[in-house]
This record gives C-alpha cells, structure tokens and sequence, in this order.
C-alpha cells in the first residue's frame, strides 16, 4: 500500500507514477483501488491520497519492490513527496 502525505513537486511525482505503475504491473501488481477521499476518524494521521496494489504472495511484492527496476525509480517517488509504502500480509 502506498500513501501520499504531501506533493513537493509535481512533475517529478506524475513522471515517477508513469514510470512506476507499468514496473509494478510488470512484476503482477495489480492496482485494487486508489483514493484521495481520506477521512481519519482519530488520530493525527491523514495521508491525502492512497493506492492498493495486490500480489500474489508477500514474496513477490518483496521482490519487485527491490527489483532493479524499481530501485531505479524509487529515488523520484522520495524526492518528490512526503510518502509511505507499506507490506500487508492478509491470510
């Protein structure tokens, strides 16, 4: 799952999911949904947008996140927001 807290560039982040979406589709991601409707009803978290990704296994989402081609990428995702990504593991 990936969350978005804030944008500081927006052309460096649009370039970076035009790249990344076809990598994570590639290694069998498949996006479940994606929301910038967010409503926290406790706590201070609040992330303006969010996307779910589904794999397999925790496995392959392991290995595509530390793919070549990925790592390659990554570097405009953290340079450009303030963002998460996180594993859940769901049996």
């Amino acid at each position: 799952m990936g969350m978005v807290h804030g944008i500081k560039d927006e052309a460096t982040f649009g370039a970076y999911q035009d790249v990344a979406v076809p990598i994570i589709e590639a290694a069998g991601g498949k996006m479940v949904w994606f929301s910038q409707d967010i409503q926290a009803a406790d706590g201070d978290w609040a992330p303006m947008a969010m996307v779910l990704f589904e794999f397999e296994s925790s496995e392959q989402a392991h290995k595509w996140y530390n793919s070549p081609e990925y790592q390659a990428v990554i570097g405009q995702r953290l340079s450009s927001t303030d963002s998460n990504t996180v594993f859940i593991n769901v049996e």
